[in-house]
């Protein structure tokens, strides 16, 4: 019984996030594809260079969402 409740908790949170995506917009989507990218690299090299993943990865996930929002922009004007 309790293993069933661990994935239900662990499940649930998942499935609400992935529901919540479905009515995002094709900017959105690559804004956040790009803040999680980012925030994921910043705190590996966030970690490796400065011993501070936390910094590494809200730089990184600015960055990131930044780069998904002029990605998105260049892909609407066909260049």
């Amino acid at each position: 019984m309790s293993r069933k409740i661990l994935m239900v908790v662990l499940l649930l949170p998942l499935a609400l996030m992935l529901a919540g995506c479905a009515g995002m917009s094709t900017t959105e989507q690559r804004m956040l594809s790009g803040g999680a990218i980012g925030a994921g690299a910043g705190a590996v090299i966030g970690a490796a260079a400065a011993g501070n993943p936390a910094a590494g990865a809200a730089i990184g996930g600015a960055a990131g969402v930044l780069g998904g929002a002029v990605y998105d922009d260049i892909q609407r004007r066909g260049h």
